[in-house]
């Protein structure tokens, strides 16, 4: 009797394998230095993540901007622009920014003051989720030149 799979089951099986052989290029030790770096500067940002649980879940999204960067980093292979594929994936981008601002904002209630404080932790989020997206497109870039995708 043979076995019938679909073509979503096989895709959804290539895409795990993908990002198992590409998450095996991050260390805990790249996460923690990277949210100290991004968030471990601003006063605001800091008090709210001393409180468990806060830098796991900027590790979350730190792995899922990596691994978008990564699956997008095939059209940088084929020859479009960084701020070209970018724009091709903004609207995940972005839902990874808003996740992690609102994140922050509910866990930190009472110690966010409204206004620029506010907008400053809002850039801060922005900007570390695209240096993760920008490293995973550049591992990802690596991979498909050294055909190890």
């Amino acid at each position: 009797m043979t076995l019938i799979t679909t073509f979503t089951e096989k895709q959804r099986e290539k895409q795990i394998k993908y990002e198992r052989t590409v998450l095996r290029d991050l260390s805990i030790q790249m996460l923690k230095n990277s949210v100290k770096n991004h968030f471990g500067s601003s006063r605001i940002a800091s008090s709210v993540l001393m409180k468990s649980g806060m830098e796991e879940a900027c590790y979350d999204v730190a792995i899922e901007a990596y691994l978008l960067g990564a699956r997008m980093s095939r059209f940088g292979y084929y020859g479009e622009q960084l701020r070209q594929v970018q724009v091709r994936c903004d609207e995940e981008r972005k839902h990874l920014t808003d996740t992690l601002y609102n994140f922050i904002l509910y866990w930190g209630h009472g110690m966010m003051d409204e206004g620029i404080h506010s907008e400053s932790l809002f850039y801060m989020c922005e900007q570390y989720v695209d240096s993760w997206w920008c490293e995973g497109f550049q591992k990802g870039e690596r991979r498909h030149k050294l055909r190890l995708h």
